[in-house]
């Protein structure tokens, strides 16, 4: 069971996640789509059959906590929304499809699966920012040598609407089952994927004035041969 909370009441909700999606290739124009291709074939990975795809991980992945552990010096961070279903409605969070970048080059669907998905604990209500979507900002920072600075950034203008995402994800609606949980697809990277020792992401909602944001400090370990 997962604890959020909705940004502006404080209240909270549990949820129990027992379905991870990772929306891949996510992108609403073609062109963003081939930047992100041509970003990840510069660390060998090899294009996606089709986009976008949808990647299924162990909702295990999902954590709430600001100190986690990846195995080598190989992985990296990207900002997503993460949207979640619940018994009352969908929700709105944030998330990040950290990624083991050298699994990646020989099996995305892998590499995604032995990271952990970290994930910020406060909310809003996705029937809330709907209307205005287009409106949402998405910005996420690297601390790298000590140095925080600009990983991505953009407009969710550059990713696939809900509406259209989960439409060709087979739902009829915007509402996902309860206990289901989708990350929605990531931006462009500022200078090239690369590790960093923290990783802080920003949504940002101007219309409402507010913000969700979540940082995660990145614990290195060993790989032994």
């Amino acid at each position: 069971m997962t604890e959020f909370q909705f940004a502006e009441t404080g209240e909270t909700l549990n949820v129990e996640i027992n379905e991870l999606i990772i929306a891949g290739w996510a992108g609403r124009e073609q062109a963003g789509i081939d930047e992100h291709i041509e970003e990840l074939k510069a660390i060998g990975v090899a294009p996606p059959s089709s986009t976008p795809l949808f990647y299924r991980v162990s909702a295990g992945l999902v954590t709430t906590a600001n100190q986690v552990q990846f195995l080598g010096n190989e992985t990296s961070g990207e900002i997503e929304v993460l949207l979640i279903g619940t018994e009352h409605g969908t929700v709105v969070g944030l998330g990040s499809d950290h990624t083991d970048r050298e699994a990646e080059a020989w099996s995305v669907a892998h590499s995604k699966q032995v990271c952990a998905k970290p994930v910020g604990r406060q909310i809003w209500w996705l029937a809330d920012v709907i209307d205005h979507w287009d409106k949402l900002q998405m910005a996420s920072f690297a601390t790298i040598d000590g140095k925080e600075v600009p990983y991505q950034q953009g407009g969710v203008t550059g990713l696939l609407h809900p509406e259209d995402l989960l439409r060709r994800f087979g739902l009829e609606t915007t509402e996902l089952a309860p206990g289901q949980a989708m990350l929605c697809g990531t931006l462009p990277v500022i200078g090239g994927v690369r590790p960093s020792e923290t990783f802080r992401m920003v949504l940002t909602d101007p219309v409402r004035g507010r913000s969700l944001e979540h940082a995660y400090n990145v614990e290195t370990l060993s790989v032994v041969k």
